[in-house]
């Protein structure tokens, strides 16, 4: 089974699940005090999104970095593969 190898990739997950994490811990902390059920609706819209969003960014490196290890493009290759993953990367964005 192959791992995301990039750690900028590594890196830019990591954050976004750590900023999940801080936002679901306010959602924690909205519930315990009791704050109203519509803001609290807004938080986990927000979280969801968030950990969409970061399905996303990890499966398009994992997607990048697969296929330059397979195929081996050249230079001009690679900045036709990164434009090529940039706009997949965008056109899925929109379907959520």
């Amino acid at each position: 089974m192959s791992v995301l190898k990039d750690q900028t990739a590594r890196t830019d997950v990591l954050n976004r699940l750590r900023r999940a994490e801080g936002q679901l811990r306010g959602i924690q902390r909205m519930v315990e005090e009791g704050e109203n059920c519509l803001k609290i609706g807004q938080q986990f819209s927000a979280v969801r999104k968030a950990l969409d969003s970061t399905y996303l960014r990890m499966t398009v490196c994992f997607l990048e970095q697969e296929l330059q290890t397979r195929i081996q493009p050249d230079e001009t290759q690679k900045t036709d593969l990164a434009a090529m993953v940039k706009d997949m990367e965008t056109l899925l964005a929109r379907i959520g």
